[in-house]
């Protein structure tokens, strides 16, 4: 893991912490081959360079978003709109963590991907990756 992301664990709360460390284990596991680095001042992990999964500190939770979510036909993840293709998750406790379907959900983020990467290039159009 990049040491920028285990410093923004470790200024969480002892909780958040507990999450953010969590997430950060099960998503090198599943996908050792993703860069990982703090970017916007969160947590985010690339294939290609293009934005696969992260999470972040906000008043609800630990939010664990996967940029292309939308397209992944899971129930547990509230979709945020259809324009780009999030959708997300957030935590308050570990226990609410079930690693078996975080896991399909990072497979899913490697098979369904959205080119997030030349989102600029292309005047804010999303293209189908994978």
């Amino acid at each position: 893991m990049h040491l920028d992301i285990q410093a923004y664990n470790n200024k969480q709360s002892p909780l958040e912490k507990a999450i953010c460390d969590l997430l950060a284990t099960e998503i090198n596991k599943t996908l050792d081959e993703a860069e990982n680095k703090i970017w916007h001042a969160h947590p985010v992990w690339f294939l290609d360079g293009n934005p696969i999964v992260g999470y972040s500190k906000q008043k609800k939770g630990i939010r664990l978003m996967f940029w292309s979510g939308a397209d992944f036909d899971e129930e547990a993840l509230d979709i945020k709109g259809e324009k780009f293709k999030d959708a997300s998750v957030f935590y308050n406790n570990t226990s609410e963590i079930n690693t078996k379907d975080l896991k399909r959900w990072l497979q899913k983020a490697r098979d369904i991907q959205w080119d997030y990467k030349n989102i600029v290039k292309r005047k804010g159009v999303l293209e189908r990756l994978k």
